[in-house]
């Protein structure tokens, strides 16, 4: 596997195919032996912001971290056991309601997104 063509940038599906958000970043973890896994995928703007570097980057993953809750400063991770297949898209074998919100996601929903008339109603 490509980490960089394979997973980066993908799509992550729950397992009933409802978007979760993009693999934004991926973590690492060596075994006992030196080996390097996939040990979780990253979402969120902190990871894509790091990921990126640069004041670009700087800025997108600081403004994420100042809206993040004290406890959740940290970007959405996901194990990489609950991935169930990649294909065109990260597939998971959990419901996207057993996952983490990105914590700019949840600030946006509750600051802004929940405020506009009818945003609670499907259109």
């Amino acid at each position: 596997m490509l980490i960089a063509l394979d997973l980066l940038d993908r799509q992550i599906l729950d397992r009933d195919g409802q978007p979760v958000g993009k693999v934004d970043d991926i973590e690492l973890a060596a075994t006992a032996d030196g080996t390097l896994h996939v040990a979780a995928l990253l979402v969120g703007q902190q990871a894509l912001g790091d990921r990126i570097g640069g004041r670009l980057g700087a800025w997108m993953a600081g403004t994420a971290r100042r809206l993040a809750p004290d406890d959740r400063k940290q970007p959405a991770r996901i194990p990489y056991d609950l991935v169930a297949k990649v294909d065109s898209a990260v597939n998971l074998s959990v419901r996207r309601e057993l996952l983490p919100d990105a914590p700019l996601e949840t600030w946006l929903r509750d600051h802004l997104i929940d405020r506009i008339p009818g945003a609670d109603h499907a259109g």
